[in-house]
């Protein structure tokens, strides 16, 4: 898969979305990369970075919405 700058706009679009549900809880999101075949790295910080559902948040959240929006996002995981 070729990683365009429209993929990765389309990315941190999507997670635009989903950062105000995080900031009600304080946390909030920031994207790190987009890797080869679709993985999307991103970074949980505030109240999400140190909660204890953060990979619940991460997988059940973050990469389902991502998946369901932009069929090109394989995973998301948490950069450390």
């Amino acid at each position: 898969m070729e990683l365009t700058l429209e993929l990765i706009e389309r990315v941190k679009e999507c997670l635009e979305y989903i950062r105000p549900q995080l900031q009600a809880d304080g946390g909030d999101v920031e994207f790190v990369e987009l890797q080869d075949g679709g993985k999307v790295v991103v970074k949980l910080t505030g109240a999400c970075g140190s909660c204890p559902m953060a990979t619940m948040t991460l997988k059940h959240g973050v990469e389902q919405m991502l998946k369901d929006k932009i069929p090109e996002v394989t995973e998301v995981v948490q950069a450390f």
